[in-house]
């Protein structure tokens, strides 16, 4: 083996070395299994996002409809002059 195979060499073992030390050191010692996790994450998304649906349907609803619109107004005066 030649001088320079020898440098090739060793500069593939740090930098294959370096990348799985990074790797390691981004995942976390807390046994971080990526595909578990993200599903997780992803399904707690989608239960806050329809949460929030849900409310946003409510203020749609309080907003666009007249009559309870009215009332609701009526309710807040009354408040005041109280």
């Amino acid at each position: 083996m030649s001088f320079w195979s020898a440098m090739v060499a060793i500069a593939a073992i740090i930098a294959f070395a370096n990348i799985r030390m990074n790797r390691d050191k981004y995942r976390g010692s807390g046994g971080y299994d990526g595909t578990n996790a993200d599903a997780a994450y992803t399904a707690s998304l989608e239960r806050e996002l329809a949460e929030l649906r849900q409310r946003l349907e409510v203020l749609e609803r309080i907003a666009t409809d007249d009559g309870e619109t009215r009332r609701l107004s009526r309710e807040i005066e009354q408040l005041r002059e109280k």
